[in-house]
């Protein structure tokens, strides 16, 4: 009975792996608005009836796969905690890990935007349609505040805010630089602003 139950729970975790790989190309392929949970199911060679097994809507699918890429930030951040890098340092390396997620994986912009468009909402509404990284900015910024390293006279959430705002204009320049190297002089700057002066 025992090995019927891990043979189903793998063959579910296959299928949901299915669905996310085909999500991820079609968006990349068609861009969010434009692919339509038929065109996922198609590519992952599933039936339609499947989709609604695992998730509710390709909004959710597109924050399945935007938390799998923030985990891959908080890992290069733990790696980097163990190391007594500053916040300061951890900060860069979290905004610039982002950076390269989202350049290589530019489907989760529509979060990003979409995160934004709903910050003056409550924060239940707001936080389901975020992939998290705004939170993680703030995490880290929090911690630099209290360890003395970030000034404390403006709130943590309106530098986080700040950040995530970079991405976004960011996505939309027209200037000719590359978008990680766009981010990583935006980001030099607000480092320096954030920064405790007596350090």
């Amino acid at each position: 009975m025992t090995e019927k139950i891990s043979w189903r729970k793998q063959k579910k975790f296959q299928a949901q792996q299915k669905i996310l790989l085909a999500a991820a190309q079609q968006f990349e392929v068609q861009g969010f608005a434009n692919t339509s949970i038929a065109d996922i199911m198609q590519a992952a060679n599933l039936g339609v009836g499947t989709f609604y097994n695992y998730f509710d809507s390709k909004e959710e699918v597109l924050l399945t796969l935007s938390r799998n890429l923030r985990e891959e930030v908080e890992k290069n951040i733990s790696a980097a905690s163990e190391v007594n890098q500053s916040s300061l340092e951890l900060l860069e390396l979290c905004c610039m890990c982002t950076a390269k997620l989202i350049d290589e994986n530019r489907l989760i912009l529509p979060l990003f935007i979409s995160a934004s468009e709903h910050s003056d909402k409550p924060e239940q509404i707001s936080k389901s349609l975020s992939p998290g990284f705004r939170e993680l900015f703030e995490e880290i910024i929090l911690r630099g505040q209290a360890s003395g390293e970030i000034r404390c006279d403006v709130p943590a959430n309106i530098i986080s805010e700040m950040i995530h705002s970079i991405y976004q204009t960011t996505a939309f320049s027209k200037l000719e630089i590359s978008f990680q190297e766009n981010i990583r002089l935006k980001i030099k700057i607000l480092l320096d602003g954030i920064r405790e002066k007596n350090l």
